[in-house]
């Protein structure tokens, strides 16, 4: 297993690190704890974060390293250069996170690691290198789940948000739909089928060649179809009917979305005559309508899954009725503001953290393992010798499946018409 590697292997992998001159005893968390500090590692894909954030919500110190440059120029994330990447920046950024924080390894109480889902060769680096710092000074290891932390940010921005909630993760690897009873009960509604919507977005957005246009020439695919979409018609091109409008279930589907902004722009490119490297006139009206449409299909199934909650009388305290939205794609100022619409009307309140907290980053791991840490979670590994027992997951579901609950319901949904800016 990945897992298992020695101490020699640790040395031979990061030999910059010197051992304390002394090792305490094994720590156990007590419930008691008036404060404490814990250090969150990310690596799950193609950002290397970390972050000190304490019991309070504090952030106190983060860093992060983006190879979103890279892998744009490959044309979509690499695996292996991903992790030597992460191989190459993970200690650097970890010193910086703690240098901002002024701290050091010893004035943490316990040292936490997204272990899953994401890229094998991306998770193991972030896994070994936490190890890594938990053996040698002794410090508690918290596994994190990547979409429970995700989750999990908007208790560190918004301290008055309770358990139980409805979720909604949307990102370049995930769009899922969930019930969150506690920080470690979570009930999946639904889940994507095929693309996840960021995926979706940074295709499309290649097909246009949008990267070859200075304005667009450092986002990512979904930031540039959003800019690109400010100044388009989300009613200009008819690119595909409501997604899955006969089937009553929360799940997700943009694969037949995405291809068929692949055939509108393929036919817009010859009707204008566009050569290789060029970008269709009507680019943004493309993009307004791409954005639309992936957009009203999101709100449809969110508008399941809220009457789903109502008949199951599953947030009964109307002030718990609350939509979290997270992931990278939730930074997308039209999508959250066409959820707000859906949610009001339910009379549900839409809460998301910043953009700097809805896409990877150490400060949503260092929350979640706040989290686990401050309820003694059976999940912590409090004695370095059994390190070896825990392992990355690169794929895992999230949660309890109940989205045959939601079938079952057979819940009849009248599309809104709102979601015009």
């Amino acid at each position: 297993m990945l897992s298992r590697i020695n101490s020699l292997s640790f040395f031979l992998l990061f030999p910059v690190l010197k051992r304390p001159n002394c090792v305490s005893a094994i720590l156990v968390p007590s419930r008691n704890h008036s404060k404490f500090k814990i250090l969150g590692i990310e690596t799950s894909c193609d950002d290397t974060a970390a972050a000190v954030v304490d019991s309070d919500g504090t952030i106190h110190g983060e860093a992060h390293y983006s190879q979103q440059e890279t892998h744009l120029d490959l044309g979509g994330i690499n695996p292996t250069v991903a992790k030597e990447l992460h191989k190459k920046h993970i200690k650097s950024v970890v010193d910086k996170a703690l240098a901002n924080a002024n701290c050091t390894v010893d004035d943490l109480h316990a040292i936490a690691v997204t272990m899953k889902p994401g890229l094998a060769l991306s998770l193991w680096v972030g896994m070994t290198y936490g190890k890594h710092l938990s053996a040698l000074y002794n410090k508690p290891f918290i596994p994190i789940h990547h979409m429970e932390a995700h989750a999990l940010t908007s208790r560190l921005v918004y301290k008055d948000l309770e358990f139980p909630f409805l979720v909604l993760l949307v990102s370049g690897g995930h769009c899922l739909l969930s019930y969150a009873k506690s920080s470690t009960e979570f009930y999946t509604l639904g889940s994507q089928l095929d693309d996840a919507p960021g995926e979706a977005l940074d295709k499309v957005a290649r097909n246009l060649k949008l990267r070859n246009l200075e304005t667009f020439r450092n986002m990512s695919g979904g930031k540039a179809i959003e800019q690109a979409a400010l100044t388009g018609n989300p009613y200009g091109f008819e690119i595909h009917s409501l997604v899955l409008s006969n089937k009553r279930n929360c799940d997700f589907s943009f694969s037949g979305i995405k291809n068929a902004a692949f055939r509108k722009i393929k036919a817009t490119e010859e009707q204008f005559k566009v050569k290789a490297s060029g970008v269709v006139p009507n680019y943004a009206d493309i993009c307004a309508s791409f954005q639309y449409i992936l957009t009203q299909h999101i709100c449809h199934r969110v508008q399941r899954a809220l009457e789903f909650l109502e008949m199951e009388n599953l947030i009964p305290d109307p002030a718990c009725r609350k939509l979290v939205i997270s992931g990278g794609v939730a930074s997308n100022t039209f999508l959250y503001e066409s959820l707000s619409k859906v949610c009001d009307h339910y009379n549900y309140t839409t809460l998301r953290p910043s953009p700097a907290l809805c896409t990877d980053n150490g400060v949503m791991i260092a929350w979640n393992g706040v989290e686990l840490y401050r309820t003694n979670s059976s999940r912590i590994v409090h004695d370095p010798a059994q390190l070896h027992t825990v392992d990355i997951e690169p794929k895992v579901p999230f949660g309890t499946d109940w989205r045959q609950k939601v079938v079952d319901r057979n819940i009849r949904i009248e599309v809104f018409h709102f979601l015009q800016r």
